[in-house]
């Protein structure tokens, strides 16, 4: 993944200059944006492979950046926040981030996670091409979530956690076990819940089949 474009977006210059140190020395080439406003101006310029984004950055904050972005492409986002609420994590993957990091952090781990993303969006799923279980399908060929046949609209990591629950319909799958399915991702076993909450409710009449099993983590029924 030598030479991926990473797009900071950071108001705090030592914390970007920490970030943009690490990401270099890994190999990775940095652009930089101090607020929203020049954010969205050098995601379209510089077309980055990933964008590391600081929800509390001023003109527009992040998650409006998010937002903007997301509405015109699916370039991979990990958010970046101080703030501890989970409410505040759940609108960002809700957006369509793909990952989050929480202040304070070590920034060996943050590379990490950048590239647990950046893996993911390259595709690498150890899964079949095809899943149906009842009204709900997974097809890895045309990258569509379908209910009833009809295709739904869902984030990458969405997307893995429910054809990994496919594999095996009835099966528990732990927290863990979905982690691992995102192929090396270091987030901690909370964004499952975030991601599965939000995957419920785009399924609609699919939802159903998505099942908590207390204690253990989710599986996908008939």
């Amino acid at each position: 993944m030598a030479g991926e474009r990473i797009l900071i977006v950071e108001d705090e210059a030592r914390i970007a200059d920490v970030l943009e140190r690490y990401l270099r020395a890994d190999g990775f080439r940095v652009e930089r944006a101090g607020d929203g406003k020049r954010a969205l101006e050098l995601w379209r310029a510089a077309d980055p492979d990933l964008i590391l984004l600081d929800l509390m950055i001023p003109e527009p904050d992040g998650l409006e950046v998010a937002r903007r972005i997301r509405a015109e492409s699916d370039v991979p986002i990990v958010m970046v926040t101080a703030k501890v609420e989970e409410e505040d994590r759940l609108r960002g993957l809700e957006l369509g981030a793909d990952d989050y990091v929480s202040k304070p952090f070590s920034p060996r781990e943050v590379v990490a996670r950048l590239h647990a993303v950046l893996r993911r969006a390259q595709g690498r799923v150890r899964a079949p091409r095809h899943h149906a279980v009842g009204d709900l399908e997974v097809d890895h060929e045309a990258a569509e979530v379908r209910c009833r046949g009809e295709a739904i609209e869902v984030s990458r990591a969405q997307f893995h956690i429910l054809a990994t629950l496919l594999e095996a319909p009835g099966r528990a799958f732990t927290r863990m076990e979905l982690l691992d399915a995102l192929e090396g991702s270091w987030a901690d076993e909370r964004v499952i819940d975030a991601h599965v909450k939000n995957l419920r409710h785009r399924l609609g009449g699919c939802r159903d089949q998505l099942v908590t099993v207390r204690g253990v983590g989710y599986k996908v029924q008939a």
